[in-house]
């Protein structure tokens, strides 16, 4: 589980919250989203799904800028743009606080990519397929650019 920086000014954060009105589509940065627990971000087309919410790296997107692509935030249909968290590198079920009320619980890593993406057709890989993150919403509320991102731990099986 690692991060990178302290839990101070270089700690992990929110660097995007992204919404989508189209499954498969990019996603549009927006000040802000509501979370709403059991279902996902309200307005968004993966919302009462089985993927509630959608997490990328911030460095995970770094890897393809670095190959010469144009991308950034929500070009890879994330929700949630993370900074100075690795979050491919956590295990399933952990939670994680996002900022001051929503906790989602990671619930895979990963996805089969059934049709090759713009992105893929663009640079001959795409990283959602092993570096993006799905996760429930256990606890809701909104969620902002600049918030905290706290790891709490795996959720306790019973």
């Amino acid at each position: 589980m690692r991060t990178r920086g302290s839990p101070g000014a270089l700690g992990a954060v929110v660097a995007s919250v992204n919404v989508g009105l189209r499954v498969g589509q990019k996603k549009t940065p927006v000040a802000e989203a509501v979370l709403e627990e059991g279902a996902g971000v309200i307005g968004d087309a993966h919302c009462r799904t089985p993927r509630q919410v959608s997490l990328l790296a911030y460095e995970s997107i770094e890897k393809m800028v670095s190959m010469g692509l144009d991308v950034g935030a929500g070009d890879f249909a994330e929700n949630i743009t993370t900074k100075n968290v690795l979050l491919h590198e956590l295990p399933v079920g952990t939670r994680l606080a996002l900022g001051e009320g929503p906790i989602v619980e990671i619930t895979s890593i990963g996805k089969a990519c059934h049709r090759r993406c713009e992105i893929f057709r663009k640079a001959g890989h795409c990283i959602m397929p092993r570096e993006g993150v799905f996760a429930k919403v256990i606890r809701g509320g909104k969620i902002r650019p600049g918030d905290t991102v706290r790891i709490l731990g795996r959720a306790s099986r019973r």
